[in-house]
């Protein structure tokens, strides 16, 4: 229900009273707002994300101590009205809000689950640009997915890491939590003296006061906030830059320092060889992130910098590495399109692996269409699950046939195509959705387009029914 003042409702009943007599003579009351769904309607997650806006812009001030695990936080939400709006919905999971102002002026607000209504002083026209600001505290939770993994603010030894996917990011600060809606962040986190506090992005300030570090770090490049992250504790930070110039910024557990060394070392190498095969890199710095093993149970790829569960192994840093073109700068428009993220990002890891001296692409294709490619049988079977483009459900979105059989349809595009053709389009796709959201359906569309002549056309049609969208295993390699 739509709140009113007195001197509203004598407007509207003036108004409406006029309106039998000329339509037009109400023309300048302006248009009522409606309120902003409560979701997108993901296929996997209805509830995630919000209708009605579209965020530019995330300005986080956040204080954290691990003691008391206790988290305040003000977020600073510059957004655009897509329709003419009386309310419109954040995400926030747990945490107290105390206050919510837009433009300047005071806000009504309602909590029920994960949906924070925030109700302006002032409709919003649609096309306006408003600032919300929400002051909110509390112990952030730790969020169980469906598959049983844990994300949000996950403890550690001595203080805290952010993990996103999918949902976690509604565990520490309020925003249209969605993929298909990306802005620019500022993440400033107040931590103990002798902490270290790293996010996404550059470093631009660090000072003490009164026994508390802040560390002020700028995304400029659009990020969905699935990707990103908070991580306190007792850090090594180190930044190097690579041949061209890109900063490395890498904050490792003192634990993991001499077990990482080696394979943080290779982060430029690998860089320049993503580089080479996918496009320019898209974001303004990267590095890495390195937990002790017992406090994450995987690594994400947290923008500019992924974040890894003890020292990784080199495929890995090539896995997560390659989700800064696919995925992180190409974003999928919902979770079904996860395979464009994770078929890409292991495929990755065999054309790595191709090119310095270990199986080819080709190989590692066959043994898992011959089903020994994993050591257990389970394993081996559970590659044929569900189509790629078609998990079950929000608790299958990560299973096997996202990963291998996604990076099968890929090799499949590849064999199609022929290898310049192929990395044209690799490229091509990139560059063509940079900082931009995609589903399956623009892909398909854009191999089509460019697979060159009419028979590698009808080759990649074919891929999507068989691979891309066909149930079980195909009965031809």
């Amino acid at each position: 229900m739509e709140l009113r003042s007195p001197a509203a409702r004598a407007a509207t009943v003036t108004c409406a009273l006029a309106l039998l007599a000329t339509v037009s003579a109400c023309s300048g009351a302006g248009v009522d707002g409606t309120p902003g769904a409560d979701g997108v309607r993901d296929p996997y997650f209805p509830k995630q994300g919000n209708g009605g806006y579209d965020v530019a812009h995330y300005g986080l001030t956040l204080g954290y101590d691990p003691d008391s695990r206790h988290l305040t936080g003000t977020a600073e939400i510059t957004a655009r009205a897509t329709k003419n709006l009386s309310s419109f919905n954040l995400d926030l999971k747990g945490l107290d809000v105390s206050a919510i102002t837009v433009e300047g002026k005071a806000a009504r607000f309602q909590r029920a689950g994960q949906e924070l209504r925030v109700r302006p002083a002032d409709d919003l026209d649609r096309g306006e640009t408003f600032r919300a600001i929400v002051r909110y505290s509390g112990t952030p939770e730790t969020i169980t997915d469906e598959d049983g993994s844990k994300e949000g603010w996950l403890r550690t030894a001595d203080g805290a890491v952010a993990l996103g996917e999918p949902n976690g990011s509604m565990s520490w600060f309020p925003g249209n939590h969605h993929p298909s809606d990306k802005a620019s962040h500022d993440i400033q986190v107040t931590v103990p003296k002798g902490l270290k506090a790293v996010s996404n992005g550059e470093l631009t300030r660090e000072s003490t006061k009164n026994g508390r570090t802040t560390f002020a770090w700028h995304s400029a490049e659009p990020m969905a906030s699935y990707l990103a992250t908070v991580a306190v504790g007792d850090y090594e930070m180190k930044t190097s830059t690579t041949e061209s110039g890109l900063p490395v910024i890498t904050a490792v557990a003192p634990d993991e320092a001499k077990a990482s060394k080696k394979v943080l070392a290779k982060i430029p190498d690998i860089v320049e060889w993503e580089e080479y095969n996918f496009g320019p890199y898209p974001f303004s710095s990267t590095g890495a992130i390195v937990l002790r093993e017992d406090e994450a149970e995987y690594a994400l790829e947290t923008q500019n910098r992924p974040t890894y569960p003890g020292a990784p192994e080199a495929e890995l840093v090539v896995h997560e590495m390659a989700h800064q073109w696919f995925g992180n700068s190409v974003t999928p428009k919902t979770w079904r399109d996860m395979w464009l993220n994770e078929g890409f990002a292991t495929y990755a890891e065999w054309l790595y692996e191709e090119d310095h001296g270990g199986d080819s692409a080709q190989e590692t294709f066959d043994a898992l269409y011959k089903d020994d490619y994993f050591e257990d049988d389970e394993d081996n079977e559970a590659v044929w699950a569900f189509p790629p483009a078609k998990p079950t459900s929000a608790e299958h979105i990560s299973d096997s046939p996202v990963y291998e059989r996604g990076g099968m349809v890929v090799h499949k595009i590849r064999q199609a195509v022929g290898d310049d053709t192929f990395y044209d389009i690799v490229q091509g796709w990139t560059k063509t959705y940079r900082h931009k959201n995609a589903d399956t359906e623009d892909f398909t569309k854009y191999v089509e387009e460019h697979a060159g002549s009419e028979g590698a056309r009808k080759k990649v049609a074919a891929i999507w029914g068989d691979w891309l969208y066909g149930e079980g295993k195909p009965d031809k390699p």
